[in-house]
Formats: C-alpha cells, structure tokens, sequence
C-alpha cells in the first residue's frame, strides 16, 4: 500500500495491512515532526508533494526492496499540508519472514524516499522559514 495523504496516519491500519502468517518480523519507521532544528525552535512543517510522481517513485523503491530483500508486504504513507509538532509526516512498514530483511528493507525505503520522491518540506519558525530537503 502506498498513499499521499492529508489526513493523519493510521499506524493500527498500516500494522493490521502489514500482518500475515507467514511474517516473522514487521519493522516500522515513523517520521515525526520535531521541535527543533539546528537550535531553531520548529512551529510547524508545511508539506507539498507531486502526488501522481511521488507515487510512482515510491512503488519503483518499494519494488526494488521486494527484489532485494524478501519482503511480503510493505505499506508508504506520506502526509502533506500542515502538520504540527509530534504529528507522523511518513510511515514506513514493511512485514517479511525474518527481521534483518524488514530492517534493511524499511531503511532503504526511507533512505531512498528522501533522495528521490517530489515531496518538499517547508520548516517554519516563529522568525521565518527554509525549504529543506528539495530535489531537483
């Protein structure tokens, strides 16, 4: 499963999507909006996307874990818009038989989604705001 979304992420969903019998091991990476940047104080992150594009990104990552690692279910779930201090922005899972591979697998993902996919993040501060993590 992978998404775009406004909404809050639903971490009991994606667990229960993740789930099956043949899974020894689920691993989840969550990304959480902090309070702080290199001693700024955060008020909140802003969050656009190209959806269409950042969609498609994510499946070619996630098909290329499925080829590494033995992965037998994997759910991306990215938010956009405002989100506030300890609010989920991205949530990662990924269920297989054994836990080095949903470890490697969930890193790679992650890893790979801030290096590729079109969504930009946008820090606001009580004194200004950067766009960081920009892809060309």
């Amino acid at each position: 499963m992978i998404a775009i979304t406004t909404d809050p992420i639903d971490y009991s969903s994606a667990y229960r999507y993740l789930q099956t019998g043949e899974a020894g091991a689920i691993d989840f990476f969550f990304g959480i909006v902090r309070n702080k940047t290199s001693e700024q104080a955060v008020d909140r992150l802003e969050y656009e996307a190209y959806d269409n594009m950042a969609i498609k990104e994510m499946q070619k990552i996630a098909d290329e874990a499925c080829r590494r690692w033995n992965v037998l279910n994997y759910v991306i779930v990215h938010r956009k818009g405002t989100l506030l201090i300890g609010e989920i922005a991205v949530l990662i899972g990924v269920a297989t038989p054994h836990r080095a591979d949903a470890f490697d697998a969930c890193r790679y993902i992650i890893d790979t989604i801030k290096q590729t996919v079109p969504i930009w993040k946008k820090e606001v501060f009580k004194n200004g705001e950067v766009w960081v993590n920009a892809h060309p």
